[in-house]
């Protein structure tokens, strides 16, 4: 076989993938893009502002995770349940994603309630003065307790469109999401200046605007689920009961554990590192959140092409094409790859002007230039990444993906950045360019699973 044979597919592979790929990126695309002006905005407002929201937004990212986590893992019956053609099957999985959300955003809001400002407080002890870190304290606060009225609304959106995608349907999430953040940056503007008559809320505006627009989006999604039925058969009858068998239950727990517990561990393990940064002072809180946001913007192809992965990977392994998807998988990853390498090539020229936008001093504005060049050339390493996680995890190795994942950012990433801060003189961007390289470490492992195909596995075959 030819090397453009064993890594290029022909028209219609790429057709395929992209049908299943845009509809993603065009979703995350749009809700980064307005994510990022909802950032720019706080950021006009101030710095301390700033730094307070960008802090939620760390935390709240980790309990995002965490219900991402937990749908992926029914997640993996429901798209090889679908590949044979099983809605009984894919009801079971989405009753069991529904009853575990509800349980984690439970959790979730009473740590966020009871333990906030701890939470909050934490990312506030390196260098500065301390009306600023109060004041980016009492900010924080503020939206925290805004937000919090979202996540029952961002919990069921995502039970549903996790399933919709797991059998096919990219279209309704990406235009629910699509409106979702049109209102969000209507009124953000609205409430974070207080235009036409609406008060000026800061902060807590745009918490309010976040919270609308997840509600909006869940409307839109519940709607169209429920009266589409035969194009969705699935879902049809959904809540005529809640019970999920035992024995399926304990499959899908014994698979998606591993797969929660990675996810959240790994979201925590990102917020550890971004403290582990901010030791070094308010400056690089503000430009590590600059850096971030703009980031997410980019990051959108490599998102889209590792959920990508997950869905066709998990769909041929469901039908018993293990060939298929060995041949599939690697095509993919290198598409990936490639697609990522043209992003970073875009990013690196965006960097030297986008922290300009923002009303904050000149040393976090020249920090956030180098976070965000550092971010560029570690995108396609982390491409590779991202699509061999997704290609384990489709077989069911969640065991593995988990010490592939957060094993190796609590074990090697977060201790290097704590040593690193805190015991070295060694300057911030050079320490965030050596935890973006300890990466290169699982690339390498995760080439070596793939080439020993671990991931090869038909679990609902088994059961």
């Amino acid at each position: 076989m030819s090397f453009r044979d064993k890594y290029f597919g022909d028209r219609n592979f790429y057709r395929k993938v992209l049908l299943v790929a845009v509809p993603i990126m065009i979703q995350n695309g749009i809700t980064n893009f307005v994510g990022m002006l909802d950032n720019i905005m706080i950021g006009q407002v101030g710095t301390q502002q700033m730094s307070g929201a960008s802090i939620v937004n760390q935390l709240i990212f980790v309990y995002n995770l965490c219900i991402f986590g937990g749908v992926s893992g029914a997640g993996i019956f429901t798209a090889q349940y679908y590949g044979q053609g099983d809605h009984e099957g894919v009801k079971t999985t989405f009753r069991y994603k529904l009853l575990l959300s509800v349980i984690l955003t439970g959790a979730a809001a009473v740590l966020f309630v009871l333990f906030g400002d701890t939470l909050i407080g934490f990312y506030l002890t390196g260098s500065g003065e301390v009306g600023e870190a109060a004041a980016t304290l009492a900010y924080g606060k503020s939206y925290l307790l805004v937000m919090l009225a979202g996540l029952p609304a961002f919990m069921l959106t995502n039970v549903y469109t996790s399933t919709l995608r797991e059998c096919g349907e990219t279209i309704l999430p990406m235009n629910a999401g699509v409106v979702a953040v049109l209102v969000n940056l209507v009124f953000n503007y609205l409430l974070i200046y207080g235009k036409f008559g609406f008060p000026k809320l800061g902060v807590v505006g745009a918490a309010a605007a976040t919270v609308l627009s997840r509600f909006i989006e869940l409307l839109i999604v519940l709607l169209w689920s429920h009266t589409h039925t035969k194009k969705v058969p699935y879902l049809a009858g959904i809540y005529r009961t809640l019970k999920v068998p035992a024995d399926i239950a304990k499959k899908i727990t014994v698979k998606g554990f591993p797969l929660l517990l990675n996810e959240t561990l790994w979201a925590g393990g990102m917020a550890m590192l971004s403290q582990c940064y901010s030791v070094r002072g308010l400056n690089v809180v503000a430009a590590m959140n600059i850096s971030n946001t703009i980031g997410n913007v980019f990051n959108i192809v490599m998102i889209a092409m590792g959920s990508a992965v997950g869905i066709i990977i998990g769909q041929l392994l469901g039908a018993g094409k293990m060939e298929e998807a060995v041949d599939t998988d690697r095509k993919l990853i290198m598409f990936s790859v490639i697609s990522c390498t043209v992003t970073a090539a875009l990013l690196l020229v965006v960097a030297p002007f986008f922290p300009n936008i923002y009303n904050t001093n000149d040393d976090v504005k020249q920090l956030a230039v180098w976070f965000i060049m550092v971010l560029a050339f570690s995108m396609p390493h982390n491409a590779f990444l991202n699509a061999a996680y997704f290609t384990i995890r489709s077989g069911g190795k969640t065991i593995i993906t988990f010490l592939f994942d957060s094993v190796f950012i609590w074990v090697f990433s977060v201790t290097t950045a704590y040593l690193l801060t805190r015991f070295t003189g060694l300057h911030i961007v050079a320490v965030y360019a050596i935890i973006q390289a300890l990466d290169l470490l699982k690339c390498l492992v995760g080439y070596i699973l793939l080439k020993k195909r671990v991931w090869i596995n038909n679990i609902v075959a088994e059961m």
